[in-house]
């Protein structure tokens, strides 16, 4: 996985790169307002057991082709595992975070830590489509199903898209109350955007984005300076960066680290 967009979150990297192959497709430029990329996950576990896929989630809803039908997968707050067997393949939309609300036509909060058909947004055409794609994935053919169903632009969810930039992008800023006030909100009001648009709380898309970051490190360096590590990314100490990631992850970042 050599891109970094797509690599950031999967948990020990290095061995699902033995197994996956993972490929990043571009939208076409109207449907680029809404959807940050395509992704395409192919697997051949022929001579290997079965594979548990495990990815700390980034706060965005993903319309995933898939078998045996499409379906809309909103932000998994805990630890996303799919489990793999034999060989097969994938297709997802990755919408920017805040952009699928004008598609959902409710708070995408409802949506959280759930999968729901994809006909339940965008028609029966859904399951045809999820067919065709995956016959023959491509940009083109998801391109050619999601052209003719773009909402109009909300520029409400492009704002709330900038502020989760914000936050994935310094993976120090650990306060929402700093966060507040730095856009010239209010902590209320912040919480209502993302519970409408992302699907998560700014406080856990704070904390994941210190995850991701954790955990990027950890799968690179098995002699991490958690000491260190925890002050850079804003944590009182090394033991509230321990429980964190051990609640996230499921074992110490030390152990995580060891077993790269």
């Amino acid at each position: 996985m050599e891109d970094p967009d797509l690599g950031r979150g999967v948990l020990h990297p290095a061995r699902a790169a033995e197994l996956i192959s993972v490929e990043r497709l571009a939208p076409a430029p109207a449907v680029a307002r809404f959807v940050e990329f395509y992704w395409l996950v192919r697997w051949d576990l022929a001579g290997h057991p079965p594979y548990d896929s495990k990815v700390l989630a980034h706060p965005n809803v993903h319309l995933v082709f898939e078998a045996p039908r499409a379906r809309v997968y909103g932000v998994d707050r805990a630890l996303f595992v799919r489990r793999l067997e034999g060989a097969g393949h994938v297709f997802g939309v990755k919408f920017r975070p805040g952009a699928f609300r004008p598609f959902a036509g409710h708070p995408v909060g409802e949506l959280a830590d759930r999968s729901v058909p994809a006909a339940d947004y965008f028609g029966p055409e859904a399951d045809e489509a999820n067919a065709e794609i995956l016959d023959g994935p491509s940009a083109a053919r998801a391109d050619a199903f999601l052209l003719p169903r773009l909402p109009a632009p909300d520029p409400v969810a492009e704002e709330v898209a900038a502020m989760v930039e914000r936050i994935t992008g310094s993976p120090d800023l650990c306060r929402v109350d700093d966060l507040a006030r730095e856009l010239g909100l209010t902590v209320r009001r912040l919480q209502r955007l993302f519970a409408e648009y992302v699907g998560a709380s700014p406080k856990w898309v704070l904390r994941r984005a210190r995850l991701h970051e954790a955990a990027e490190r950890a799968s690179k360096d098995g002699e991490l300076d958690l000491a260190a590590l925890a002050v850079e990314l804003g944590y009182a100490d090394q033991a509230h960066l321990t429980r964190d990631f051990t609640a996230a992850v499921g074992i110490s970042p030390s152990r995580y680290a060891s077993s790269r």
